[in-house]
């Protein structure tokens, strides 16, 4: 019996070692931290139960079965997260560079196929130089499976892909087909040909982190999420992250004692809203305001910043939020804030979590890019999302809703449970100064400025949307917290449901 444990330990000694020392050596003078590492600093500690330890690659071409190396590439798992149970999975760049193999690609598909079967998350710590070469279709064969499930597992338990190395080609697209993206600044990149490639086919020259780094990515593509600091960043923000997301679309949110009064006032509110409706304020104050401790996740800031998406809570359980930020394009909707929002409504609605919409939106961003570009398209998909969803949906305007993005925003039109509007709020088709120029062509400048002071008198409020019972209630700023937490106490229990249908038709 103790030479069959000597036998064990010794070969596990060797999967723990990987590539061996002198490569784990090469990851850390790159800054970077080895599979083992990630996964010991992103789970709870003494959590982690490794599965597929001894698989070996099944290539018998190119002289690889002299190069076997125990694990083949990819550490592979279940853990918890603040005692939550979640699977992993994390390549290791020090065995032939994180390449995918048959077998490493079996392993990832048996980590997921086991969370979709038990009902809890996966989170995947991408850094590999992309398919096994020497494997050939077998190896691109691997991705696909890889590719199927993370197509079943949408919208059925969340996943988080974390970009901590190299992920190029085809490889991409399996982080794509995730819910969130983190990347790491310098040293991750994504794209589906990289510099070499681009500089033969288009004579561009440009660098990998310019064509696919962490920043690109979080301000031009919005591919990514999170653009974090460090290896160390990046997975503390994922522990963080994790604790606002549901195991799966029906084990509801997850909920956690808050010291926070429901009903605590925040008089500050009151006083928020500049006098000048062209003078702008920071969204951000009133969402922290509101929530449970000011505790805030937010997800793609630095993208689209005229739109504010993320995770808070409210009694101790997770909401979804998004804002219209007046700092940023006067918070009008424009294609890039569209799209980011679309796709956070989508996922709140797949996994059963509130949102909770802040509107102060002056319409659609007009020019010819923008229509050139797709408004109409990209603009219906927030309206789709808004639409489509079923899960409580609270509505707050604190100052303009103007036009069709009045409508978009969650509005009661589409199927908004509780619409609340601050004293503040001006729910009209279009600005004053606009309306009169449109309605009353020729006036002179008195006339022009006579006749918007009296539409502003007229419309420049949330009355007469509230007299139409477009709006649920006026209400103090102040108060906003307790409404919204009774608004969701009330809405816990929601029953509503869509037509039946194999799946809708987005205007992708």
């Amino acid at each position: 019996m103790s030479a069959n444990i000597a036998e064990m330990e010794k070969r596990r000694a060797a999967a723990r070692l990987g590539g061996g020392q002198r490569r784990i050596d090469a990851q850390h003078a790159k800054g970077k931290l080895t599979a083992r590492d990630r996964i010991d600093i992103l789970l709870d500690e003494g959590s982690f139960e490794e599965e597929g330890t001894y698989v070996e690659h099944n290539c018998i071409d190119f002289g690889m079965p002299d190069t076997v190396v125990p694990g083949d590439g990819v550490v592979t798992g279940s853990g918890t997260i603040n005692g939550r149970l979640v699977y992993v999975f994390a390549q290791d760049f020090t065995v032939f560079g994180g390449a995918v193999s048959e077998r490493h690609a079996m392993k990832i598909c048996k980590v997921m196929d086991t969370a979709m079967k038990v009902g809890a998350p996966v989170i995947g710590i991408n850094d590999s130089g992309g398919a096994r070469i020497q494997e050939g279709v077998a190896s691109l064969g691997g991705y696909a499976e890889i590719f199927q499930r993370n197509v079943n597992a949408s919208g059925v338990i969340p996943q988080i892909s974390l970009i901590m190395g190299p992920c190029a080609g085809g490889a991409v697209y399996s982080p794509a087909m995730t819910d969130f993206i983190f990347m790491v600044k310098d040293s991750s990149y994504m794209f589906v040909t990289g510099p070499d490639v681009v500089k033969t086919v288009t004579n561009e020259i440009v660098t990998q982190e310019e064509l696919g780094g962490a920043i690109t990515h979080t301000t031009k593509t919005s591919v990514a999420d999170l653009a974090c600091e460090n290896d160390i960043d990046a997975l503390l923000a994922t522990r963080e992250f994790f604790d606002f997301l549901p195991l799966t679309n029906q084990t509801g949110v997850p909920v956690r004692p808050s010291s926070d009064p429901w009903d605590r006032m925040d008089e500050s509110l009151d006083t928020l809203i500049p006098a000048s409706a062209t003078q702008p304020y920071d969204m951000h104050e009133v969402i922290r305001k509101v929530l449970d401790e000011g505790d805030f996740f937010e997800v793609q800031p630095k993208h689209a910043g005229n739109i504010i998406c993320g995770f808070g809570r409210i009694e101790g359980r997770t909401v979804g939020v998004v804002a219209n930020q007046p700092l940023v394009l006067a918070g009008v909707l424009d294609i890039n804030s569209s799209k980011k929002a679309a796709r956070f409504v989508r996922f709140c609605d797949a996994f059963e979590i509130p949102i909770l919409t802040f509107v102060d939106v002056p319409g659609f961003l007009p020019g010819t890019a923008q229509e050139h570009n797709g408004i109409i398209k990209h603009g219906a998909k927030l309206l789709f999302a808004y639409a489509e969803a079923t899960v409580p949906k609270i509505t707050v305007i604190t100052r303009k809703a103007y036009g069709g993005a009045y409508d978009v925003m969650a509005s009661k039109h589409l199927r908004g449970d509780l619409n609340y509007a601050w004293p503040t709020a001006e729910i009209a088709v279009m600005g004053a100064k606009g309306a009169v120029e449109i309605i009353f062509r020729g006036l002179d400048a008195e006339g022009i400025a006579q006749k918007t002071k009296e539409y502003e008198d007229r419309f420049a409020n949330p009355f007469v949307a509230a007299a139409k019972g477009f709006i649920d209630e006026v209400i103090h700023p102040h108060s906003t917290r307790r409404r919204i937490a009774l608004g969701l106490r009330k809405l816990r229990h929601k029953a509503l449901e869509n037509p039946w249908k194999k799946h809708d038709n987005i205007p992708l």
